[in-house]
């Protein structure tokens, strides 16, 4: 088996046959949706950028009936409206055992492993990986993170990382030219 091209660069058919069994996506929030850093403002304000390619990303797999799931340690509103808007259905905040809540959202969709991916960029998201065909580690991820993922992005956390993995996903199930609508 030979290499595929992709826009991300020339990818393995093994791990591009990976991508396209993937009938569900669970992403971190923090450092995989946005950049990392959590702006607080004197009032207690919270801020986020998130990036609309990452947006445009997760309605194309959901256009193509791939689940999408955020699953963060933190509780934010920003983070509600952002997914919602998005037209994410599962978005589970303040979990501090992302694996317990991953095994659980796979028996509700009756979604094992081999159709599960998972993408992170700290300690807390390794816990995911052992019930994913396909870790993903973000670019700028913790060292440790990235040795335990199959695959590294090649785009940093906020700033498209989460686009690229849609991008493989849809190229892997042959519907990356069919996309279109608007990143919200």
């Amino acid at each position: 088996m030979g290499d595929i091209n992709t826009l991300y660069g020339a990818k393995s058919s093994a791990l591009m046959d990976k991508f396209s069994r993937i009938k569900l996506l669970a992403c971190d929030v923090d450092g995989v949706f946005s950049d990392g850093r959590i702006y607080m403002g004197n009032d207690g304000e919270e801020l986020k950028a998130f990036h609309t390619k990452d947006g445009f990303g997760i309605k194309a797999l959901l256009k193509i009936g791939v689940h999408v799931a955020v699953i963060t340690g933190r509780e934010s509103n920003i983070v509600h409206k952002r997914m919602s808007a998005l037209g994410v259905e599962h978005i589970i905040q303040g979990c501090e055992q992302k694996n317990d809540a991953l095994l659980a959202l796979q028996k509700q969709l009756k979604i094992g492993k081999e159709a599960t991916a998972s993408m992170g960029d700290d300690m807390p998201d390794v816990a995911m990986f052992s019930l994913s065909h396909v870790a993903i580690a973000t670019c700028d991820a913790h060292p440790f993170v990235k040795k335990q993922a199959l695959y590294t992005t090649t785009i940093n956390g906020g700033f498209g990382a989460v686009r690229e993995v849609c991008d493989l996903i849809l190229h892997a199930k042959g519907q990356l030219n069919k996309v279109s609508g608007s990143s919200v």
